[in-house]
């Protein structure tokens, strides 16, 4: 079982950045991908980034790929999503999940098996 906390939103202004990590259990041994999602108000939850737990290769929804950066810290099993140059269409509660299977699909859903609770992230205009 891996469990998965998230920190770092908040209410910023348009333009601003934010850094979100996702603390996961001692469990990563068993990870394959991680990666982070948001849902807008009233939308479906949307893949945002992804990236190998062992690896370096690295994921993004076309949205926020000159914007946003995925990284991770194996040694302290953290998960990072660096937010620059916020808009407010990227108000969204972001979600760390972890898929334990070895595929090469990273962007649906139903593949990850792990989830965090939540951090929530505001953009003002």
């Amino acid at each position: 079982q891996v469990q998965l906390v998230e920190s770092g939103g908040g209410l910023v202004q348009a333009g601003d950045s934010l850094r979100l990590s996702c603390a996961a259990s001692e469990r990563t041994s068993t990870i394959y991908t991680m990666a982070w999602f948001r849902q807008p108000p009233g939308k479906e939850r949307e893949f945002v980034a992804a990236i190998r737990w062992s690896g370096a290769a690295t994921y993004y929804t076309a949205s926020v790929k000159d914007r946003f950066m995925i990284s991770k810290d194996n040694a302290k099993n953290t998960l990072y999503l660096q937010l620059n140059s916020l808009k407010p269409e990227d108000t969204a509660l972001y979600y760390c999940a972890a898929d334990s299977n070895h595929r090469l699909r990273y962007d649906r859903l139903r593949d990850y098996d792990y989830w965090g609770q939540g951090t929530q992230v505001t953009v003002s205009s």
